[in-house]
């Protein structure tokens, strides 16, 4: 493994900002503390600091020569709703709140890139590092550049990490085209006419209504969405009276749709309106639908994601690099950066939990899950490609 030594020199004390993270985990836009330390280590070292786009964000810049290229770096800095059942020394000091996602870690990878970038200073250009809030359903990147993100630190590219569990560490994925998929949730809203169970033809039924509905909705995905085109839709919710002998007015239903495209997205939301309005009309009642799109589908651009493969290939071999990795729909807002800036999202590996201490809690090592930890180990591989990435983007 071809790593920058003072990335590995460095190691125990990005390790204990690491754990002082999650520690104190933040939720979304109430990132206050974490930003404060960001911000705090990031002057100590000489950078340029500019802090509150997006009510928290921090992004702080770096200008070696004369070009006018500049590249983007991002990590993200909120945590997780959750309620954390490991009892090592680190685990959250708050009730409910609980770096789950490894968010302390992307933070703490940058941060360490960060010292290694003003000590080396072997680029030419400028280097913008982008703490982002409210990844975790905030649209935190969103607000950043309505606020002005890429109009005050303009960048010709930029590039995001993310760790993943059940991938070995000193391991990377990257992949051209979709990474992520879009994220979208909708409520459907069914009424019918309430009667006594015992005479349901005095009435319309509106939980029958909402079985066919949900039935007929799978028809999207089987029928009118092409095979090759990814999508999920899914039905999370249904809920309907209050009695074993009344039929109840109404229903309620609500779940999420997820696509790898805008034009399948506009797809099912058309046809999903379409079947319930009429399914609900030939059963005798009526139906609305209200359709949320979220995140956008995290598209990376292929030269970029090619140049990221090759990177990762210069830190770890092309064993350990994964240049085609298989998408997921799990979603992410760095999908917003993606949309103005050509730039590239990767997986980094996190390992399968062995390096968890004592106290962990019993479930898996998995994101989002209350015994989730980020791996230590892999700071020093993030910050590297960190570096490495700046530096070949910008190289002299």
């Amino acid at each position: 493994m071809n790593l920058i030594e003072p990335a590995l020199q460095w190691q125990p004390e990005f390790q204990a900002i690491r754990r002082d993270l999650h520690a104190h985990p933040e939720l979304k836009f109430q990132e206050v503390r974490t930003a404060d330390v960001v911000a705090s280590k990031l002057r100590e070292w000489g950078y340029a600091v500019d802090c509150g786009l997006a009510g928290t964000g921090v992004v702080a810049s770096l200008k070696v020569g004369d070009s006018p290229r500049a590249i983007g770096l991002r990590a993200d800095m909120d945590a997780l709703p959750l309620q954390e059942i490991n009892t090592f020394g680190h685990r959250s000091v708050f009730d409910g709140r609980m770096h789950a996602c490894g968010h302390d870690g992307h933070t703490a990878m940058l941060l360490a890139a960060a010292k290694v970038l003003m000590q080396r200073k072997q680029f030419d250009g400028t280097v913008h590092l982008i703490f982002q809030p409210a990844e975790e359903g905030g649209g935190g990147a969103r607000r950043m550049i309505q606020e002005g993100l890429f109009k005050r630190f303009p960048c010709d590219a930029v590039f995001g990490l993310h760790n993943w569990p059940g991938t070995a560490a000193g391991t990377f994925g990257v992949t051209p085209g979709p990474m992520m998929a879009s994220s979208n949730e909708f409520e459907i809203h069914v009424r019918g006419k309430g009667a006594h169970a015992a005479l349901p033809h005095l009435g319309v039924d509106p939980v029958m209504i909402a079985v066919a509905i949900a039935q007929n909705l799978q028809t999207i995905v089987s029928r009118n969405r092409k095979p090759i085109d990814a999508a999920v839709l899914s039905i999370t919710k249904i809920n309907a009276g209050s009695a074993f002998n009344i039929i109840p007015d109404d229903a309620r239903m609500a779940g999420t749709v997820r696509t790898f495209s805008v034009e399948v997205l506009d797809l099912i939301e058309a046809r999903m309106r379409e079947i319930i309005e009429h399914t609900a009309k030939a059963l005798g009642g009526s139906a609305s639908l209200s359709f949320q799109r979220n995140y956008p589908p995290t598209i990376n651009d292929p030269k970029m994601a090619a140049f990221c493969a090759d990177v990762m290939t210069e830190i770890v071999g092309a064993d350990n690099v994964n240049r085609a990795i298989e998408p997921t729909m799990g979603a992410e807002d760095f999908s917003y950066m993606l949309l103005e800036k050509p730039g590239s999202y990767a997986f980094i590996g996190n390992g399968e939990g062995g390096h968890r201490e004592m106290g962990h809690g019993a479930g898996p090592c998995t994101l989002h899950n209350p015994s989730y930890d980020f791996n230590d180990d892999i700071i020093p591989i993030g910050a590297t490609y960190w570096v490495r990435l700046a530096e070949r983007f910008l190289a002299a």
